[in-house]
């Protein structure tokens, strides 16, 4: 067998008589092998046509059974407020604490860090970035030296 040949077979461009001992049918795996779906493939006949495969009797439906008892809860959502924001200036990474306390308590908060200490202006704006991320909230730099704070259901 020359090189061509052997590259022809190793694309699989060759004849087809390599592949002369697999199987016409497909081999079924998972979860389509069931009694319902042997009994609908062979009640066709292998004619092409489709075929509605019927519930036996005593089969329940789950989609289609009665409501389930839930012990959840349903609360509504709270409408979107609009508020104005409430600016804090830090002057230490302490003044922190209360850029929490107005977030949590659903306030939109503006930190400006206009006359603050680089370290002390990054401790805070990591802590807000945190407090926004964790509470699910939203942190927008409105210019360089304020950020925004909304919680969720804030619009300002």
């Amino acid at each position: 067998v020359s090189v061509w040949q052997k590259t022809i077979l190793w694309l699989g461009l060759g004849p087809d008589e390599a592949y002369g001992d697999y199987e016409d049918q497909p081999v079924m795996r998972g979860p389509l092998v069931s009694p319902e779906f042997e009994e609908a493939r062979t009640a066709g006949g292998g004619d092409g046509k489709v075929y509605e495969l019927r519930a036996r009797p005593g089969l329940v439906d789950p989609k289609r059974s009665g409501p389930e008892e839930s012990s959840g809860t349903v609360r509504p959502l709270r409408a979107a407020s609009t508020a104005i924001p409430t600016v804090v200036t830090p002057k230490s990474f302490d003044d922190a604490k209360e850029v929490a306390d107005r977030f949590l308590n659903g306030q939109a908060v503006a930190v400006n860090i206009n006359g603050v200490g680089h370290e002390t202006a990054r401790r805070v704006i990591d802590f807000a970035s945190g407090l926004c991320c964790g509470c699910g909230g939203h942190l927008e730099r409105v210019n360089p030296q304020v950020y925004l704070l909304t919680p969720t259901g804030v619009e300002v």
